[in-house]
């Protein structure tokens, strides 16, 4: 089985830091991680690779430094790295970004399945993952909490729901966006870790892959930060005491009171 799992490079801390011009995170000065929620879709690729054979190709979008994202995704178990970096990619919305992904995956070539996290911890848009699947035009189940079966170019995943599971089948290729309760991460091994510091990070830019100018960068980006705000502190609210049927009148009383 031929995996592909998407990752994303995030500051460490919520503190971070807006550049009041073009209203992008300022990534100089702060360290950072691998996307939470993308350590459980890499350790998901390393599991099925473990139960079905194959690889596992880790893609990452980003600055030269997000090359670190990808080593440590290689000493857990993964195979090839592969960083999409070009200053022609900069200021990217989840549009241009899945778009530009998607023309990495064409570029690998043949695959099985895509994997990546339920989100970004620095965006919480939960919108690449499907941009990814739209653009190769291949099914896509999001929220998955476990993989039950892979046979005969079939899937069978159990989909997180508010209250419960849905069972899904789906013919492969296809995308998944995996939820923490899928797996528990593991430690790299020593093993692992001597491996991903002589591992060859191959690096594609523009140039490399066959990609509409208009659709990269913020060209390519229908969405755009205008302003950036913090909201203003909320206002203390007041206890209601008393028995329910006592609270809910004192609730419509005072709902009534704002209403007139």
């Amino acid at each position: 089985m031929n995996i592909i799992v998407c990752i994303k490079q995030v500051p460490e801390t919520t503190e971070v830091r807006i550049n009041p011009e073009t209203n992008t995170l300022i990534r100089e000065g702060v360290k950072s991680i691998i996307n939470p929620f993308d350590m459980y879709a890499i350790e998901e690729g390393v599991q099925l690779k473990e139960r079905f054979g194959g690889k596992v190709t880790v893609v990452t979008m980003g600055p030269p430094q997000a090359e670190a994202a990808l080593r440590e995704a290689i000493s857990m178990g993964a195979d090839e790295g592969i960083l999409v970096c070009d200053r022609a990619f900069a200021g990217s919305d989840t549009w241009a970004t899945s778009y530009t992904l998607a023309g990495a995956i064409k570029k690998i070539g043949v695959f099985d399945l895509i994997i990546c996290g339920k989100q970004a911890s620095d965006g919480d848009t939960a919108q690449v993952g499907p941009g990814i699947s739209t653009h190769l035009n291949i099914p896509q189940v999001t929220y998955v909490k476990k993989v039950e079966e892979a046979k005969d170019n079939l899937m069978r995943v159990e989909r997180m729901l508010e209250e419960g599971y849905e069972i899904i089948e789906t013919p492969l290729p296809a995308l998944l966006t995996v939820v923490k309760e899928i797996n528990e991460p593991r430690i790299p091994s020593l093993k692992g870790m001597m491996r991903s510091k002589s591992a060859k990070i191959i690096t594609w830019g523009q140039k490399d892959l066959d990609l509409d100018s208009q659709n990269i960068g913020l060209c390519g980006s229908p969405t755009q930060v205008v302003k950036i705000f913090t909201p203003a502190p909320r206002i203390g609210g007041q206890i209601l005491k008393g028995e329910v049927s006592e609270i809910a009148q004192q609730l419509v009383d005072l709902i009534k009171d704002e209403v007139q």
